[in-house]
């Protein structure tokens, strides 16, 4: 692509526009869709991407040297945008409303009552399972520590906790 191309769609040329968006939305839309996870909102973002790129071209009388990267940073600054006006919507409810008192009772509760299940499902685990998820999850080990320790090998021990969480989320599943 030309720097004649990106000049002329600043100035709002639509042959010159077209040619851009024809060679650079696939890359950009694949960039953005990797991010968002979801086609409809990688079109919005990709699609609002030149507007804006080409809204700052033309505003600023000026052509970035590496278009792609620009509008690379154009769509992340979208993206994060979108994260954030998602993490501040909120519901607003009145301090009476909320109870917090009874939901903090009802969360300590809950927490018990799950806590309880997973140490009893625990008690029903084979030795082995046991051990291996004692030392990989409970206190960190990796494999080859885990393995080492134990006298297995680095498969037998993948094996074992595979096997321990399958067998743990049937007994948790029963419970519910």
């Amino acid at each position: 692509m030309t720097a004649e191309h990106l000049r002329k769609a600043a100035q709002g040329e639509s042959r010159s526009i077209e040619h851009i968006c024809l060679e650079l939305w696939e890359p950009l839309y694949g960039f953005i869709y990797y991010r968002v996870q979801n086609r409809e909102e990688a079109e919005d973002i990709t699609q609002d991407t030149f507007v804006r790129t080409l809204t700052y071209c033309q505003r600023h009388n000026t052509q970035p040297d590496n278009i792609q990267a620009f509008m690379k940073m154009v769509a992340l600054n979208i993206i994060r945008d979108g994260w954030r006006q998602k993490q501040r919507q909120g519901k607003l409810i009145s301090f009476e409303e909320a109870k917090p008192l009874e939901t903090v009772a009802a969360d300590e509760q809950k927490t018990i009552a799950e806590r309880m299940q997973i140490e009893n499902a625990l008690t029903q685990l084979k030795p082995d399972q046991k051990a291996v998820l004692d030392l990989r999850i409970l206190k960190g080990y990796s494999v080859a520590e885990t393995a080492k320790m134990l006298g297995k090998s680095a498969a037998a021990v993948r094996v074992t906790q595979y096997r321990a969480l399958q067998a743990l989320a049937q007994m948790l599943d029963e419970h519910d």
